[in-house]
């Protein structure tokens, strides 16, 4: 995948900042009084690879004006080495508008994980066009990938407008375009219509597509594999035959990808992937994984594999980096990967857990 040569950013996301709270010990939710605070988006998830290994990225959000929380968030992206630009938003009195907020324990063994997500009055969702400068940020300084999650294109009716925005002003100036569906079903709710449009249209000019079978199906009408068989090693000319509809559907794109995940228990889980790339396919059969916390382990995933495209690595390279990423994410208590290299990324693709001196 060729990439635009002169540019300031190698990734560029546009987001809604939160925090997470996690209970310690790996506590269920409602019977605990200690819990781990951390700013958090699965869009930065992704971006926090590539950030941690020394690539340019920015951030494109709204902040709650002398919130707290903002500050946490700011202090956190910046320790991450990711910049951010965005407008202040007035809090508005104390129903107003407040940074979103994720509730989530890590479940143990047969006790799964659950998630509550408290989004009521978020800041994100009035990201709008108006706020950003676009020809600054895509022709003057110039973007190699612009990375778009569906959990922001259908945020609000003004999110997914700005994501279509943003997408259409990449392709004006060379930006290649990844984007994640991140189907969420109660964000679909009534606006079954007009999501579908904005959907299609962002996939039609994408250059990189990103899902499991529940995203492919629900959010671009796409046939496939029912979603959370078990075994799921031995569907794998399904999910094959999936992502050749996808392609079917939107030959624009030159990169299909989609993870495999069996879940054992909440501490193991079988993780595989699967990429076609032009006419090249890689698949990762699942292998056993430990898992602290699952939550961001598809984030982590997606975050090697356009590192390792934006790195411009052949294909199959770029999926076990991404295959070693995700499995990196699931041992932190944060939703993200920090790899402090390379090499700490590769050892856990080749299975070696020695200790280093």
């Amino acid at each position: 995948m060729k990439f635009r040569e002169k540019y300031q950013y190698a990734m560029i996301v546009p987001s809604s900042m939160g925090v997470r709270l996690t209970p310690i010990n790996r506590q269920p939710v409602h019977t605990s009084e200690l819990f781990h605070l951390k700013a958090s988006s699965a869009e930065t998830n992704v971006m926090s690879v590539a950030a941690a290994l020394g690539l340019k990225t920015k951030v494109l959000t709204t902040f709650v004006k002398d919130s707290p929380i903002a500050q946490i968030i700011k202090n956190d992206l910046m320790k991450r080495h990711i910049q951010y630009e965005g407008v202040e938003v007035e809090q508005g009195g104390p129903w107003g508008y407040r940074h979103q907020f994720n509730i989530a324990d890590s479940g143990y063994g047969l006790r799964g994980p659950r998630v509550q997500n408290d989004r009521a009055g978020e800041v994100g969702r009035t990201l709008n066009l108006k706020d950003f400068d676009l020809n600054r940020i895509f022709n003057t300084e110039g973007v190699q990938l612009l990375h778009l999650s569906g959990l922001i294109a259908a945020l609000s009716p003004e999110t997914g407008q700005f994501c279509l925005e943003l997408a259409r002003y990449a392709k004006q100036f060379g930006t290649k375009i990844s984007f994640d569906l991140n189907y969420r079903a109660s964000f679909w709710k009534n606006r079954k219509d007009e999501l579908s449009q904005i959907f299609k249209e962002i996939a039609s000019v994408s250059d990189i597509l990103i899902g499991n079978e529940e995203d492919f199906q629900l959010a671009l009408g796409i046939l496939g594999p029912e979603a959370g068989g078990k075994n799921i090693g031995d569907e794998i000319e399904s999910f094959k035959g999936l992502i050749m509809n996808v392609k079917k559907a939107y030959p624009n794109a030159s990169t299909y990808a989609t993870t495999l995940r069996e879940v054992e228990n909440a501490n193991e889980h079988h993780w595989g992937a699967i990429l076609l790339d032009g006419d090249t396919w890689t698949v990762i059969k699942p292998r056993p994984i430990q898992v602290l916390d699952r939550i961001g382990g598809g984030d982590g995933f997606v975050g090697g594999l356009l590192y390792g495209f934006l790195k411009g690595w052949p294909s199959e390279k770029c999926a076990q980096f991404g295959w070693a990423t995700g499995a990196l994410a699931v041992t932190m208590i944060e939703d993200f990967a920090l790899p402090q290299d390379e090499e700490q990324v590769w050892s856990i693709w080749e299975g070696n857990a020695r200790v280093k001196r």
